[in-house]
């Protein structure tokens, strides 16, 4: 269950840096007019901790673990939690209204219609939505990649090499006797060794 960890570094990174730009735009947009009401910098209120504050700190969190993980599960974990922060951005202004006051979060600050649309998509519906792309797209790779096998090299064993000490003397001899070929008897031997039997008798 072993990961490299590059499998989810990039994707990671990107999560993170989505869940700070989340966690961070409410309290710093007024600087450059881009901002939900109260568009004043660094305001804080509940509806900002539920639906920015807190979704911003799980998708920070998710992304972290993605790129640290060394372990296919640690890596999922992070890639879900990222996923469900990334769907809170997108729904929770929505369903936010079954517990609180309709539009805790504020609305949109500008009066003009494309800045409006764009602060929608920064604020919410675009980032969950980029949020979860990325970190899908982590938990596809990771759960795709093979995991890493770790090689156990088994000790070589010398083979002894038999020297002529540790071999019996028989077969010692046996070996170090040098093989002479029998010379056949020919005819013309046995008619000499028949001639000198004769003569002798």
């Amino acid at each position: 269950m072993r990961i490299r960890r590059t499998h989810g570094i990039v994707g990671g990174l990107l999560v993170a840096l989505l869940g700070i730009w989340g966690g961070v735009i409410s309290f710093v947009g007024p600087y450059f007019n881009y901002a939900y009401t109260p568009d004043k910098v660094w305001t804080y209120t509940t509806g900002r901790l539920e639906l920015e504050i807190l979704p911003g700190a799980g998708a920070l969190l998710g992304g972290l673990l993605i790129m640290v993980a060394r372990s296919r599960h640690v890596a999922l974990f992070g890639a879900l939690l990222a996923i469900a922060s990334g769907a809170w951005f997108a729904l929770g202004n929505v369903f936010a209204p079954l517990w609180t006051v309709a539009g805790p979060a504020g609305g949109p600050a500008s009066s003009g219609t494309l800045m409006r649309a764009l602060e929608q998509v920064g604020f919410f519906t675009g980032l969950g939505a980029a949020i979860i792309l990325f970190a899908a797209a982590v938990a596809g790779r990771i759960s795709a990649v093979p995991g890493v096998t770790k090689v156990i090299e088994r000790p070589t064993i010398p083979v002894p090499v038999s020297s002529a000490a540790d071999r019996p003397a028989a077969v010692s001899a046996a070996a170090e006797r040098p093989v002479t070929a029998e010379r056949p008897v020919t005819a013309d031997r046995r008619s000499a060794d028949e001639t000198e039997t004769q003569a002798i008798g």
